[in-house]
């Protein structure tokens, strides 16, 4: 996907969703599960994971700020991609690819406006630094005005963001690469909030919030070309972020990763890997959200193996295993094997099995939350409460698929997707015994709940997309996908509200989307596009 907004660029993509919720705040899912805090899909920009360990989800505000210019393209893959990508891959992956600084030589302005998102600019600049490199260097402001209400006056979301970044790219020698990039971001939000004080029960409190941000990551990554062909990469990252939205969440998160490419053999196809992950948080300041002692370091090991094995001229095997250890459920794996067969130049039929899983969070382990206050009859009240659970498990799927790729003609082309997903271990809030408490002040009973596993889920769908060139400057291209969300719960389970929850988070993506892109090439380097999308 090329040239298009972060965020909407992904709608291009049948079965993914994107949905905005306010002016600042949008939910991002591929194959259901979809809502604001949404674990399941990893998103990446140059190799860099961007979700946050606090909830194991993206905050897409601190993500929007990227130059769209900049953009090489937007890799989409639906389905798990855990075995090389690691944890959260469980229903996805989208991995943002940024232009090398050489492609991007010579400077740049951008402006734009428009009715809610009121402001956005760029300045940059690029060029050689000596003889074997290359260098850009930019400036972003974007600024968005109140969303439009059903109450007759604005929602209080408006907010405004700034950029500062660089990316230099070195061809050491014929034989090495080396990039290194890094960018700063600040970010300034307001939001309605309605919540409790965990110090201040029984009382709700509704007022304008502001969410401010401040993050910052430095990159470097080196890539080796040995003498027979094979490649190595080693990659290694800093990334701090400090974010106050109803409580202050600081980050701070060192990444080292190495991978090895190799042909053994005319028939096999190797990569491998290394990783390991280093993260300090802290959390303070939550209006109903405590979380443990408010410090978390977590490490993240992980290892993985994949061989693309050539059985014959028209039939592959890629098999492929993921090994992780992570703070809260130690060693998790992730294989898959996909079969692929090419029975022409044309054509192309594949299956495969996968198993992913989604990390737990630092709030799922740790947390307690004051969720609701509730009468008692006779007088006072009780706290509806959810607790963290430190023994809790990963939840799990299991992925099956079967897909058709073919070249119609030469301007036709068509990919089909079906696929069957068993999640196993999802979330549920588990009810127990209540207790009357004096602490904090006045006394109330409290109605304990427990973050547990004892979710299903059993979907299955469609995807298809086609592209059809008309004419050598005429493009269209229709897509549609049909997703069918079966939940249900351990026999164990008390959860009251597991599927009425499900309805508005887990289930809470469309069963079915349609699309018809459009793309003309006019005369003097002019483009048109145009979309037309149903959900």
């Amino acid at each position: 996907i090329e040239g298009y907004d972060l965020r909407l660029g992904r709608r291009m993509v049948s079965g993914v969703d994107v949905a905005r919720i306010n002016a600042n705040t949008w939910a991002i899912s591929i194959r259901g599960f979809n809502y604001r805090y949404s674990g399941k899909v990893l998103v990446l920009i140059d190799g860099r994971t961007v979700y946050t360990p606090l909830f194991s989800g993206v905050y897409w505000d601190q993500q929007n700020s990227m130059p769209l210019e900049d953009i090489e393209r937007i890799e989409v893959i639906r389905g798990p991609g855990g075995t090389v990508w690691g944890a959260n891959a469980m229903n996805g992956v989208i991995n943002i690819i940024t232009k090398s600084a050489e492609a991007t030589r010579g400077g740049l302005i951008s402006a734009e406006t428009g009715s809610q998102d009121r402001a956005q600019g760029l300045v940059q600049y690029g060029g050689a630094a000596g003889s074997k490199g290359f260098y850009r260097v930019y400036g972003r402001y974007s600024m968005n005005d109140d969303s439009p209400s059903i109450y007759g006056r604005p929602a209080v979301d408006l907010g405004h963001s700034s950029q500062i970044g660089f990316r230099s790219d070195w061809n050491l020698s014929p034989r090495d690469k080396m990039t290194v990039q890094g960018d700063v971001f600040g970010a300034s939000e307001t939001q309605t909030t309605t919540t409790l004080f965990s110090a201040r029960l029984p009382n709700y409190y509704t007022f304008n919030d502001r969410v401010q941000v401040g993050a910052g990551n430095l990159l470097g990554r080196w890539n080796h070309v040995f003498a027979n062909g094979s490649e190595a990469t080693l990659q290694v990252y800093y990334d701090r972020s400090r974010r106050f939205d109803q409580g202050l969440n600081i980050e701070n998160t060192g990444d080292v990763d190495f991978q090895y490419h190799l042909h053994a053999g005319p028939r096999n196809d190797i990569v491998t890997g290394v990783g390991y992950r280093l993260t300090n948080q802290s959390w303070a300041n939550g209006y109903e959200v405590t979380l443990g002692s408010g410090n978390k370091l977590d490490n993240l090991f992980s290892s993985f193996i994949e061989d693309e094995f050539q059985i014959t001229n028209s039939l592959a095997l890629t098999a492929g295993i993921k090994l992780e250890h992570n703070a809260y459920t130690g060693y998790e794996y992730e294989p898959s094997v996909e079969l692929v067969w090419s029975p022409s130049s044309r054509h192309t039929v594949w299956a495969s099995i996968s198993r992913a899983i989604q990390q737990p969070s630092w709030l799922y382990a740790e947390a307690q939350i004051n969720q609701a206050a509730v009468p008692v009859p006779g007088g006072g009240f009780a706290i509806y409460q959810i607790s963290g659970n430190p023994k809790g498990k990963a939840p799990a799927l299991f992925d099956y698929e079967l897909g058709y790729r073919t070249e119609l003609s030469k301007r036709l082309t068509l990919d089909a997707t079906v696929f069957l997903s068993d999640y196993d271990r999802l979330q549920t809030v588990e009810p127990l015994t209540p207790f009357f408490t004096q602490n904090p002040a006045p006394p109330h009973l409290v109605l304990p709940n427990l973050f547990e596993n004892l979710g299903n889920a059993s979907n299955y769908g469609v995807e298809a997309s086609a592209h059809w060139d008309v004419s050598s400057w005429w493009r269209i291209s229709p897509g549609f996908s049909l997703l069918e969300m079966n939940l249900s719960q351990s026999s164990h389970s008390k959860d009251t509200t597991f599927t009425v929850r499900s309805g508005s988070t887990y289930g809470d993506s469309p069963k079915r989307q349609a699309q018809l892109r459009s793309a003309i090439k006019l005369s003097h380097n002019v483009e048109w596009d145009t979309s037309v999308f149903y959900v």
